[in-house]
This record gives C-alpha cells, sequence and structure tokens, in this order.
C-alpha cells in the first residue's frame, strides 16, 4: 500500500495541495488517493457527498471560474486521473486576508497530486493536454440555484493561464466582472 499523503500549504489559507506517495513495483503503480485518518490533520469528520469526473477534450480550454454559496458551500479535493491541467483556486471568503488572490498549480496524473480547496473558493482549470481528466470530491452535492461564478479573464484576478484560452463555455463567459459591490461568499 502507498505511503502517508503528504500536505503542502499554499499563501491562501486552507488550500492545500495532497501529493500521493505512490508504490511502485514491476506490476505497476499504486498511490492512496484519499484517508479520512489522515485528512483530519486538515478538516476533522471530513466527508465527501458526491464524486464526479470531468474529461475536457482539447488543450488550452478554459472551464470555471466556479462556486456554491451557502448552504450549499462545498470543498473539494480535485485530483488529475489522466493527462494535466493547470488549475486554479481564487479566494473569494468575505473578510478574507487573501481576498480576491489566487494560486495555482499543475496536477497531473503523473505527478500524484491533487488540490484540497475549502468552502468559499472559487475553481477553475485549464486543459494541459487533449483528453484531461479531473476527478472531483465534493463535500456537499451540487445545488444549480446556489452556483455562482467569476470570469476566467477578469481584470481584478489577473489569473495568468500558460496558454491562450480557448472553448470557454457561454456560461463561464456569461459571469459578471467583479466591481467594487462584490462582498466575497462565506464562510
Amino acid at each position: 500500500m502507498g505511503d502517508a499523503l503528504r500536505f503542502v500549504p499554499t499563501p491562501l489559507a486552507g488550500l492545500t495541495v495532497v501529493v500521493g506517495q505512490p508504490s511502485v513495483d514491476e506490476r505497476g503503480r499504486f498511490v492512496r488517493v484519499f484517508c479520512a485518518q489522515e485528512f483530519a490533520a486538515l478538516r476533522a469528520g471530513l466527508q465527501f457527498a458526491q464524486v464526479n469526473l470531468s474529461r475536457t477534450a482539447q488543450q488550452g480550454t478554459v472551464r470555471g471560474m466556479h462556486f456554491q454559496r451557502a448552504p450549499a458551500a462545498d470543498a473539494k479535493l480535485v485530483r488529475c486521473v489522466h493527462g494535466a491541467v493547470y488549475d486554479v483556486a481564487v479566494d473569494l471568503r468575505a473578510g478574507s486576508p487573501t481576498f480576491l488572490r489566487w494560486f495555482a498549480v499543475e496536477l497531473s496524473a503523473d505527478a500524484e497530486n491533487a488540490v484540497f480547496i475549502p468552502e468559499g473558493f472559487a475553481h477553475g482549470f485549464q486543459a494541459r493536454t487533449d483528453g484531461a481528466e479531473l476527478l472531483y470530491m465534493h463535500t456537499a452535492t451540487y445545488a444549480p440555484q446556489h452556483e455562482g461564478g467569476v470570469r476566467h479573464d477578469d481584470p481584478r484576478l489577473s489569473i495568468e493561464w500558460p496558454l491562450p484560452a480557448r472553448n470557454v463555455s457561454a456560461r463561464d463567459r456569461s459571469f459578471p466582472p467583479i466591481d467594487d459591490t462584490f462582498a466575497g461568499v462565506g464562510p
């Protein structure tokens, strides 16, 4: 069985890169993805209510930046299971010292890494390879009436995407720009 997970903090409180420690032998690889006992160091009693798998056909495609408002706010554990993505989280927590700051990490099937994104963050990614697949573990079920988003190209965020953005959905392009009235989301 793979060794323990390693948790790497980021400059945004609660946002954590999770690195698996694979066991490798002549048969292949084995790596732990989640262990409630180990994750208790990040969040005691962490439970997931929904697991989703997405596949993005073309390199350069941008999905996001999405979030859920209370009472459906969710934390998520995002892992790339095929290919690679540039994964971005934006702190939208009202009153946070890092409000409207973003952090990015390259997730890839080869790197055996993931990112834990707390409630109150927007999340999105850019496919670095054709056919990139992400596994999302959510602490709450999807509630479309509580969904929100910010634009991937919002000038207030200035996210530095590694490739020109392509295939951005009409819904993701329709999110309003962040203005002075945007107070953030809880918690």
